[in-house]
């Protein structure tokens, strides 16, 4: 726990020092031990009723779904935005959920106005079909962590990102 708190202080510090949102992924105390901008819940963690009262109305709340039926209840709680996934076959979890494709994504996003952001297995060269497909944002884990060079490999995503007139 300590050493978790320790990590997530320096990754507060330089996320601020960026001006970039931080978000804790599962744990609500260690968020508000360090501060985060907010929290990704995932279907087994602390049910988002209670997070919202752990966390408070300030603080941003994200839910991983990966299918319609949690798609239509995370509309229902409204949490600031959901992920969906995997799109593609994780390269950071060997017990992940069924990959939903493409096709997965386009299928959920009529379902909701909350901002989805495609989970599982994105690469750089996923980006584009991934936001074409409804998306507004990607996350990723091991395109970055098990890149060569990770600052390219940042810099490669971002680049990537479809600019708001296309």
């Amino acid at each position: 726990m300590k050493e978790a708190y320790a990590e997530a202080l320096a990754l507060r510090k330089v996320a601020a020092d960026l001006g970039v949102t931080f978000i804790v992924n599962d744990r609500c105390d260690l968020a508000l031990a360090v501060d985060a901008d907010g929290v990704h819940l995932g279907q087994g963690d602390l049910p988002y009723e209670l997070a919202r009262k752990v966390m408070g109305r300030e603080k941003l709340i994200g839910l991983s779904t990966h299918n319609a039926e949690q798609v239509r209840e995370a509309d229902r709680l409204q949490p600031d935005y959901i992920g969906f996934g995997p799109i593609f076959k994780p390269g950071s979890k060997q017990d992940h959920d069924p990959v939903v494709g493409i096709d997965g994504l386009k299928a959920i996003r009529p379902l909701t106005r909350l901002p989805i952001f495609a989970i599982g297995g994105i690469t750089v060269d996923h980006v584009g079909d991934v936001m074409n497909a409804g998306a507004n944002g990607v996350a990723v884990i091991s395109a970055i962590l098990t890149a060569p060079d990770v600052r390219k490999a940042v810099s490669d995503f971002v680049a990537a990102r479809p600019s708001p007139a296309s």
